[in-house]
């Protein structure tokens, strides 16, 4: 095999095993045999095992593919950086920053214990922010950054430290990612930002995030929860999305496109999760907002488990937009409720029957649904008021109000009948 089909896999300085590309581009992995010692599994689907994952399989390739950024920021990557749009180039491009902890290497390369970082002055950070993270190599002046970001949105990962941004060189890990406005949706980052605070006032676990402004553009700052600072260093914490869990391409996170339903993933916390009930306690909530809330696109890789402490855990939630706020998205749930996935069409007793088939007790979901939707409409009004204190008037946010106040008031009336 030539050595430009293997890739090393790493965990800071450690070499977790190797992931080779067969004739038609199928990835396969094996673990280093020092790692099988004292090291953990990388994926619920890859046990911690003397064996090889074969690409016939499908594992591996399932598992690192889905690292990688989907649809037109995928597109845009392939042509900036003029290499083939196979998921191993990728990987040997992009692969040294991913989510979660494994940096993936060319295995002429070593794995280097690096924390350097260039700062970004005002009007590089402009440059990024209109660029929406693209030709950053004109920025730095350095060879590229390879990192790699999971989904369709633009992101770019930096080092934030006393209101200062910097772009991590070499393998040297991010802090927060940087997510941009969208063509024809400029509303999305706005939406983000106030629809994670409002799953806040419900308890939602939501990652910290900040809406910054440069000139009239709006953009996300958003601390990455798979990152902690030890000993005045970042730390990579290791993680995996549900897609990876299941074991299933990224092109089928929508249930309705033959992906999970939501029942998969909340039987799979049991299997993997350390404290379980507290963090299917949290999915069931989060579904329920993502319907109260018209947050349509809650998929599969929206979903993550983290690995700290010795512990496995639902990881906070992100990317929580009010997208039938949005004109020509579609209103479709990426998961159904009840085999319905058209938000205007279920009713409570569509959610008691989602609510048997994942064995939850009637009274406990009724009680649920009524206390999330009574609390949002309470507490819309609020969080505008608090958004547009900091950030200025942005009427766009009407459209969100007038999606939860219709679904959440349909709800409750059911509770009256």
């Amino acid at each position: 095999m030539n050595s430009s089909d293997i890739l090393n896999v790493w965990y800071e300085k450690n070499l977790v095993g190797k992931l080779w590309r067969n004739e038609v581009g199928v990835m396969g992995f094996e673990y280093d045999k020092k790692w099988l010692i004292s090291g953990f599994q990388i994926s619920y689907q890859i046990p911690l095992k003397n064996v090889k994952y074969e690409p016939a399989e499908g594992k591996a390739h399932s598992f690192f593919a889905n690292l990688l950024p989907e649809e037109g920021a995928r597109d845009n990557i392939v042509r900036e950086l003029k290499i083939p749009n196979t998921d191993f180039d990728l990987l040997r491009k992009l692969g040294s920053e991913c989510a979660g902890a494994l940096s993936i290497l060319p295995i002429e390369a070593d794995q280097e214990d690096s924390f350097h970082y260039k700062e970004l002055n005002k009007e590089q950070l402009k440059i990024i922010i209109l660029r929406k993270g693209s030709h950053l190599q004109d920025i730095s002046g350095e060879p590229l950054p390879r990192l790699s970001l999971a989904g369709a949105q633009e992101k770019c990962p930096i080092y934030y430290s006393n209101e200062k941004y910097y772009l991590p060189q070499g393998t040297s890990p991010s802090s927060h990612i940087l997510k941009f406005e969208v063509p024809n949706y400029k509303n999305i980052p706005a939406y983000e930002y106030f629809l994670t605070q409002l799953a806040k006032t419900i308890e939602i676990p939501v990652v910290d995030c900040k809406l910054k402004k440069m000139g009239e553009i709006h953009y996300l700052l958003i601390t990455r929860y798979d990152r902690v600072l030890t000993n005045g260093r970042i730390k990579r914490l290791h993680q995996e999305d549900f897609c990876q869990t299941l074991g299933i391409s990224y092109r089928k996170k929508y249930e309705i496109d033959d992906g999970p339903k939501f029942l998969d993933c909340y039987k799979m916390l049991e299997k993997i999760c350390t404290y379980p009930l507290k963090d299917q306690e949290n999915l069931l909530k989060w579904q329920i907002f993502n319907f109260l809330a018209g947050n349509s696109d809650g998929h599969s890789k929206n979903i993550s488990i983290i690995y700290k402490e010795n512990k496995i855990e639902l990881a906070p939630f992100y990317d929580l937009v009010c997208t039938r706020a949005i004109e020509r998205i579609s209103t479709k749930l990426a998961f159904s409720i009840d085999e319905k996935f058209e938000p205007s069409e279920i009713m409570l007793k569509d959610w008691l029957a989602f609510g048997k088939e994942c064995k939850i007790k009637e009274q406990y979901l009724k009680k649920l649904i009524k206390e999330i939707a009574t609390k949002l409409i309470s507490n819309v009004d609020l969080v505008r008021k608090q958004f547009e204190e900091e950030h200025g008037p942005y009427p766009a946010l009407q459209r969100v109000k007038i999606v939860i106040n219709k679904t959440c008031s349909r709800i409750l009336k059911e509770f009256i009948v």
